[in-house]
């Protein structure tokens, strides 16, 4: 089971919108030196929803060759079609991701019958470890603990983002006793006490900029000593908030950039973090100790 910091890495993108392979490459060779525990390539922070199927691939293809096994590399392969899901799943499977995570079906708002057959039917037909993504703000559609239990129970479905930033939800995760079920957040402002009441780990934003901080957080979160980990996580309080002032991943990626890390390249519909919220992501950055 993968525990502790998990980062949800961006895509890079030249000024143009090109994809920059170059920056990557540097941008994965951070994430595993600073001690993060696994890469999600190409989920929703790295924009997903902009590239095109080739690229997509191309993207986790060159995430697990940069890699080269240190770490495992989970490929974000949702869709809101169950056989578009099914092909991204087979791609990342090909290219040699450890796993695949797969958010809830956008704008159909599927019951959660129609949630449990979906992900059944992708588990079904891609032998790959598979993680339930859960993000009702974004997707329009909530998957319910009961429905997570009974998807818990298909062999090759290991794992949940949940990302409802609820401590309630996470209260009633932890409550089912999943036997070797991973529960992690998606919501950075939450991790830490979704740790300490019982989650494996944090799928996150916030690990992009800051790592080696979110990978010390999460190991004193795991190991229950809930006042290291508080300390860690009041210099990360303003980044979690600052990189969400505007829909991920514009916030982190400009943050990126302002640190010399990459381009600001981003594709639209989305666009360049409006400047009114510039002082708080660099005063976030500096209480991080990220910027002089």
């Amino acid at each position: 089971m993968i525990t502790g910091s998990v980062v949800a890495i961006v895509t890079p993108m030249k000024t143009s919108g090109e994809v920059d392979f170059s920056a990557l490459d540097a941008l994965v060779e951070r994430q595993v030196a600073e001690g993060t525990s696994a890469i999600v390539s190409v989920g929703t922070s790295g924009e997903a929803s902009t590239l095109s199927v080739s690229e997509h691939t191309e993207v986790i293809r060159r995430t697990i060759g940069v890699v080269a096994g240190r770490v495992p590399v989970i490929a974000g392969t949702g869709a809101n079609s169950t056989s578009e899901a099914i092909h991204l799943t087979k791609s990342a499977l090909a290219a040699g991701a450890d796993g695949a995570l797969l958010v809830t079906p956008y704008y159909v708002k599927p019951p959660q019958e129609g949630l449990y057959r979906h992900f059944r039917a992708i588990a079904e037909a891609v032998d790959i470890l598979q993680y339930l993504y859960n993000v009702p703000s974004r997707t329009g559609c909530d998957m319910l603990p009961s429905t997570v239990a009974r998807l818990a129970e298909v062999p090759n479905i290991v794992g949940l983002k949940e990302a409802a930033g609820d401590l309630d939800r996470v209260r009633d995760l932890v409550a089912l006793e999943l036997d070797d079920f991973a529960l992690y957040s998606g919501d950075d402002g939450t991790a830490r006490a979704s740790m300490l009441a019982g989650f494996h780990g944090n799928i996150s934003v916030t690990a992009n900029v800051a790592p080696a901080a979110m990978a010390r957080m999460c190991a004193a979160a795991l190991a229950g000593d809930a006042e290291l980990a508080s300390e860690i996580d009041a210099t990360l309080a303003g980044l979690h908030s600052a990189l969400f002032a505007e829909p991920n991943p514009i916030p982190v990626k400009w943050a990126l950039a302002e640190m010399g890390l990459m381009a600001g390249g981003i594709r639209l519909p989305l666009v360049e973090l409006d400047e009114w919220h510039h002082e708080d992501v660099r005063a976030a950055l500096r209480t991080a100790e990220l910027l002089d």
